[in-house]
């Protein structure tokens, strides 16, 4: 089991994620006293029994007047099983890109509905994003489930309605877990709740402690994209040269073979350093220099990968974007695409399609991509780059896309054909 899990909030406004992720802070003991005294005191001047919880991670005042919360915010918590690490995005219809920012890296999402709501717009769209990103594990928070009259038959409803949706969406039936909870009251928060006799799952914080973690992506053999080549030059390390960078698939020891991408060159590793010296395997997540058996030209932005399954170098492909920019993508921009180390100029060809999230169905050929809009599209890049597609692994087939006069990132994109595994049609 990973001592790690990276999660994320996901949610429709009002739907109480605030006041989930404030509850998740305050029974795990996250929260300075101060912060506490803080919150009890402004809760008692707005006249509440209970301390609004919601306080502690509603960083802005204008944003709390406004009834939304902005920006996608990283919260740190742990627990004698696991560290977390939670990206809080916000639920607004408006804010699809922070949901992608926020969800493209998590290990797990905890989508939110509102009992007394169900499964709504918002939510199907969430469903959808998530979907599109590779999400490993789910899990549905029936939240302010102690506000129904007939809790055991509003759960049971919507826990199968959302199940036939994420079935739908590709999910496995033991990748999804559907809690009732209150984050106002802390019921199957941390701990499992006597006001939900008919639930005898796990709480919360239970499951988050407990649900398998695959740190590893085992599918694929070593993808490495080299950040720094290291050459000290002095008296103690004449010749010395080494590849430093974060180990994005697979693993590597000494006396792997490996080829270096887009050149094709092949080579063994000869070492493997850290700065608590040398080791006998390295594993995905891990940041090493490696010491190679030969003298072989490789510079940034480059990708040292095994021999075995080593993806072929492209300059033209297809791909799924989420754009971030305020103003529209039409065909024919020219770009910037980052992925990994390796930045590059890139021209966007044709529009494929606009996904339709509610609907789960594609709209062809649109004239743009607005802000907030997931479309397919093909890409050109000047450089070929050495990526997988990301169903394959979400590191080495994510890429960016960069303004080259600001710097500004516009769109998030995926490496192959993914909306066709959520491209369903409308919903039965």
């Amino acid at each position: 089991m990973a001592d790690l899990l990276r999660l994320a909030t996901a949610g429709s406004v009002d739907d109480g994620k605030s006041t989930l992720v404030g509850r998740l802070l305050y029974d795990t003991k996250s929260v300075l006293a101060d912060q506490i005294d803080a919150v009890t005191r402004a809760s008692v001047d707005k006249g509440l029994a209970t301390p609004d919880l919601s306080l502690l991670v509603d960083g802005l005042r204008a944003e709390r007047e406004q009834g939304i919360t902005i920006d996608v915010a990283y919260r740190y918590f742990a627990t004698p099983q696991r560290s977390f690490v939670l990206a809080d995005t916000p639920g607004h219809v408006q804010y699809t890109r922070n949901t992608v920012s926020g969800a493209s890296t998590a290990q797990l999402v905890i989508l939110l509905v509102d009992a007394r709501k169900g499964v709504i717009e918002q939510t199907r769209r969430h469903a959808a994003v998530l979907a599109l990103l590779g999400v490993p594990k789910l899990v549905l928070a029936v939240n302010k489930i102690d506000l129904v009259d007939d809790p055991e038959t509003v759960f049971t409803e919507i826990s199968a309605e959302f199940n036939t949706l994420t079935k739908t969406l590709g999910w496995a039936p033991e990748d999804v877990v559907e809690i009732p909870v209150s984050a106002l009251h802390g019921d199957n928060i941390a701990s499992r709740s006597e006001n939900t006799p008919y639930y005898t799952g796990p709480s919360l914080i239970e499951h988050l402690e407990s649900v398998p973690v695959d740190a590893d992506n085992t599918a694929l053999g070593l993808r490495f994209p080299v950040q720094y080549v290291i050459r000290p030059r002095t008296a103690d390390y004449p010749d010395y040269r080494g590849y430093a960078g974060q180990i994005a698939a697979g693993s590597v020891s000494p006396g792997d073979e490996i080829v270096v991408l887009p050149s094709g060159i092949r080579t063994t590793v000869e070492r493997i350093d850290t700065p608590d010296g040398e080791l006998a395997v390295a594993q995905t997540g891990r940041s090493v220099t490696l010491i190679l058996a030969d003298e072989v030209d490789i510079s940034r932005g480059d990708i040292i990968a095994s021999v075995a399954d080593a993806p072929e170098p492209i300059d033209t492909f297809d791909a799924t974007v989420c754009w971030l920019g305020d103003k529209p993508l039409r065909p024919g921009a020219r770009l910037l695409l980052k992925h990994g180390t390796r930045t590059t100029q890139a021209i966007v060809g044709a529009l494929v399609e606009r996904f339709d999230e509610q609907n789960l169905a594609a709209v062809p050929n649109p004239e743009v991509l607005e802000l907030n809009d997931i479309g397919r599209i093909s890409v050109r890049v000047a450089e070929p780059i050495a990526a997988d597609d990301y169903r394959a692994n979400r590191h080495t087939g994510s890429f960016l896309l960069i303004d080259p006069a600001g710097g500004n990132t516009l769109g998030a994109g995926l490496v192959g054909d993914v909306l066709t595994a959520v491209e369903v049609g409308a919903p039965a």
